[in-house]
């Protein structure tokens, strides 16, 4: 997360005490006893703020030189450390350095048996105040409108005539079909079938080690996504 301050680290601090006992899941941890079955239980625990907040100690001179590399390296230098299973799985990293886009940067690290991407986005959010007005959440910045022609929404046809009318019934039925294939694809990769091997399936091997992975981020104009999802005549996933 870009910050457009430097980080406040005693503001930050109260703030997290102040949430904490509004979120059981952040102070808890996973425990196996035997007691559920044998599967995993939250128990509440106390929470040292210090095992959460960690200041990194990065070269000076690297993260002068391409400060975006740097947050990019540190990230994905993250993904190959284990989380410490005897303390609540989550973590904030500070990074307090100006890049590009921000002048210093949050990593939130976290399991994710305590929430996904959106949840957890929406509970920062709520958990954040206005700079203007403290008693106010904050207010997103409202997105830039595309103009012009290419980014119009076009409008079907009328249907008028019988081939027009059949064309739109066989669409249907078109859908069908693609449906009832993807189905029996899914069962079959269920039963029997395996994913193909390409460049990003993992090797397995007998340490099964974490493997380093890089998170890289790119913005994209909501508008844009539209014009192509109408161009292609298809449906994105995961935005």
């Amino acid at each position: 997360m870009g910050l457009g301050t430097p980080v406040n680290l005693p503001v930050f601090r109260a703030g997290i005490q102040t949430e904490l006992p509004r979120f059981p899941r952040f102070r808890s941890i996973q425990v196996l006893d035997g007691s559920n079955n044998g599967k995993p239980h939250w128990v509440q625990t106390t929470v040292n703020l210090d095992d959460h907040i960690i200041l990194p100690r990065l070269d000076p001179a690297v993260s002068a030189s391409d400060p975006d590399k740097a947050v990019e390296d540190y990230v994905s230098s993250l993904s190959t450390l284990p989380m410490d299973r005897s303390r609540p799985l989550w973590e904030f990293h500070f990074l307090d350095f100006a890049t590009s886009e921000a002048t210093s940067t949050t990593v939130l690290r976290l399991h994710h048996s305590i929430g996904d991407g959106m949840s957890i986005m929406t509970l920062l959010m709520a958990s954040s105040r206005s700079t203007a007005d403290r008693a106010r959440l904050p207010a997103m910045p409202p997105l830039p409108r595309r103009t012009g022609a290419i980014y119009q929404q076009r409008t079907r046809p009328p249907l008028s005539s019988i081939g027009d009318y059949l064309a739109w019934i066989w669409s249907y039925f078109v859908l069908v079909w693609h449906t009832l294939v993807d189905i029996a694809l899914l069962n079959a990769t269920l039963l029997f079938l395996r994913d193909p091997r390409t460049m990003f399936t993992r090797v397995p091997d007998k340490v099964k080690s974490p493997r380093r992975k890089r998170l890289v981020h790119r913005s994209l104009n909501l508008d844009d996504v539209k014009l192509m999802k109408t161009a292609m005549n298809c449906v994105p996933k995961a935005i």
